[in-house]
């Protein structure tokens, strides 16, 4: 079920534009069908034998209408507000939350009718056991850069050997489809997987602009292969106005963070530099570099490859630049489906330059360009970088919204010339709200309108599968339970992709570590007399304000290893204990199945919560978790609390 929702949300991003920027949409209707799967598991009746038709069918919907950009390189892409080839945003979008809905609830169900069967926390012990190898298993495929088909046929497989006798010839060939529309999908030309994109590569010739090779990664255009030569002399300014703008001196030491296919690398090499450290995050991107850059940057000795988070890498080394260059690093994808950090939002807060001035020489100078798409944007960067370096930096603005950034370390070396303008935005992002694209103000209305509709439409069909909403009173706290839980999540996503760079690994390794310390929550109970109710739920507070009065970034200083160990002890205790409260709590239910059903429909409710986190960052979620675990404690069934 866990491996089938990560391909979900995986295999969509790839293809509908739309999830790429609306943050946890599969994940909220992924945890709709799971809930709705724990209760239809009390009925008589089954959805499971629909299940490999409706997955089927949503693979060859998606394929079949695809949502791509129709044009490269400036469009808008904030709050899913582009223009875009396919079905647009107001109709893709609720088909994809309930065509997810649908089919989680099939596997659900066949989980919920085991639940039945064994004693509470057995069940839920084994369920944990089973995520831990469904995650397992998705990484390891991530690791070895494994095509949509591959995931497709370890679903389908799955299906076939869950399914009952009569209904496994209708499975295997629905697998067939699933396997087969993949397979077309990963066998077109240019097309290739990365742990994080469906990277497409495709050649161009033409008198004007020669040979180049374009790279698209889920649908949107992402950058240009082509020769130094051409990107100086016949492309946009913006890749010689950073050497344009600083003091001439040596190039001894330049850092890339954005390498990519090689083209800032080769440039850099072009202008003098005796060595180059090229970051990029994605390695599918740094090997077509390798590959098929006409001026083979990666083969020159002087080059050392980082496949790496360039703000991890910035925080890591103990190097000096003459330059560092952020070369378009806009990643267009999220760290998961159950955040709204973007691989790249931690490298533009205030404390990313900060670190990034850090690693300058005495003549260093810092760079950054991209099609920035909005005046205001450029504003807010460069209030980032006045408020970092003490001083304003160099803006060149080139046509729509597209500019460079430059300032030195020390402002004597920068030559702004006409490009010393002044620009007044919004208030430079942090580590806390690392929402680059994100003005202030109210949230979004597209934002309201779709939490809004996810909340109704979820009411509706626990209300048509789990009967009054009276029965359901008894597992109140475990609702709030849920919606906690999925919020205390997100702030470790967040931390500790602050704290050790937004890489899949990472990601996977905090995924993986949340499961592995709920399970010893299941089993110290199931082992061990462990303290009342009140006396677990005063320690989850304590918990709380000890991480929330901790910020990350009283951790960046610390080495590697203590850095470490202090943020899984402030991270990974509150889950403990969240835990050690639900287990007991759940043991105790009347009926496992509604029980961890509707903590997981609270998790829905968290879900939604989680943008609460644009007004007021994700430290302060702490807050928001420790009402709803306030909550949970208070509406717990009294003859039952006062027994804990």
């Amino acid at each position: 079920m866990l491996f089938l929702e990560l391909a979900l949300i995986r295999w969509l991003g790839a293809n509908v534009v739309h999830l790429s920027y609306f943050t946890n949409f599969v994940l909220l209707g992924s945890f709709l069908g799971i809930g709705i799967g724990f209760l239809i598991s009390r009925r008589s009746w089954s959805v499971f034998p629909a299940t490999p038709i409706l997955l089927a069918l949503l693979v060859v919907v998606v394929r079949t209408w695809p949502v791509s950009i129709d044009r490269a390189g400036d469009d808008v892409i904030f709050f899913t507000a582009l223009e875009t080839t396919g079905p647009p945003a107001w109709l893709m979008l609720p088909i994809i939350f309930l065509a997810v809905a649908a089919v989680l609830a099939g596997p659900a169900e066949v989980v919920g009718r085991c639940f039945a069967e064994l004693p509470p926390l057995t069940s839920y012990r084994w369920d944990l056991v089973g995520s831990l190898i469904g995650i397992l298993g998705f990484t390891a495929l991530a690791w070895f850069w494994a095509p949509s088909w591959v995931w497709g046929t370890v679903v389908a497989l799955g299906l076939v050997l869950l399914m009952a006798d009569r209904w496994r010839a209708v499975t295997a060939a629905a697998g067939v489809v699933i396997v087969a529309t993949l397979v077309v999908e990963s066998a077109a030309a240019g097309v290739s997987w990365s742990p994080y994109y469906k990277v497409t590569t495709t050649q161009k010739h033409d008198a004007e602009y020669g040979d180049r090779t374009a790279i698209a990664v889920n649908g949107i255009p992402h950058q240009t292969m082509s020769s130094a030569a051409w990107k100086l002399d016949r492309a946009s300014e913006i890749y010689r106005t950073p050497y344009e703008r600083r003091i001439d001196s040596p190039l001894r030491n330049v850092l890339v963070v954005g390498a990519g296919s090689g083209s800032d690398v080769a440039i850099a090499l072009a202008k003098g530099a005796q060595h180059v450290d090229a970051v990029d995050i994605d390695p599918r991107i740094l090997e077509i570099g390798v590959q098929g850059n006409p001026d083979e940057p990666y083969q020159d000795p002087r080059v050392t490859r980082h496949v790496d988070d360039g703000r991890a890498f910035l925080e890591r080394t103990d190097e000096r630049y003459d330059l560092i260059l952020f070369a378009l690093p806009d990643s267009l994808a999220l760290v998961s489906g159950a955040s709204q950090i973007r691989l790249e939002s931690f490298l533009f807060t205030r404390e990313a330059l900060d670190a990034a001035r850090d690693r300058l020489t005495d003549e260093g100078v810092f760079a950054m360009y991209n099609y920035y798409r909005e005046d205001w944007l450029v504003a807010r960067l460069a209030g980032t970088a006045t408020a970092a370096f003490g001083h304003s930096p160099c803006i060149d603005l080139f046509g729509e919204s597209t500019a460079v950034l430059t300032v030195a370390r020390d402002e004597a070396n920068q030559d702004c010339g006409p490009a010393a303008l002044t620009a007044t935005g919004p208030e430079p992002a942090d580590d806390n709200a690392p929402f680059l694209y994100y003005q202030g103000g109210l949230l979004p209305s597209v934002y309201l309108w779709a939490l809004a509709g996810i909340i109704v439409v979820s009411l509706l069909l626990v209300r048509a599968f789990g009967g009054p909403f009276r029965e359901m009173r008894p597992y109140a706290d475990l609702f709030c339970m849920g919606a906690a839980f999925l919020l205390l999540e997100t702030k470790n996503i967040a931390t500790f992709a602050n704290l050790f760079g937004t890489t899949w690994i990472v990601n996977a390794m905090v995924f993986g570590g949340v499961l592995l310390v709920v399970l010893a929550a299941v089993e110290t109970t199931r082992r061990f007399r462990t303290p009342p109710l009140r006396v677990v739920f005063a320690l989850i507070a304590v918990s709380l304000a000890i991480a929330w009065a901790v910020p990350a970034s009283a951790l960046l200083g610390l080495p590697f290893w203590p850095r470490l160990g202090v943020a899984v002890l402030l991270g990974f205790v509150p889950v403990f204990l969240a835990n050690i409260a639900f287990a007991k709590r759940f043991a105790d239910s009347d009926s496992s199945q509604a029980a961890f059903g509707i903590n997981l429909l609270g998790a829905i409710v968290g879900g939604c919560l989680e943008y609460s986190a644009l007004l007021t960052g994700y430290r302060n979620l702490l807050l928001v978790v420790g009402v709803l675990y306030l909550a949970a404690f208070l509406l717990k069934p009294a003859e039952r609390r006062l027994a804990a």
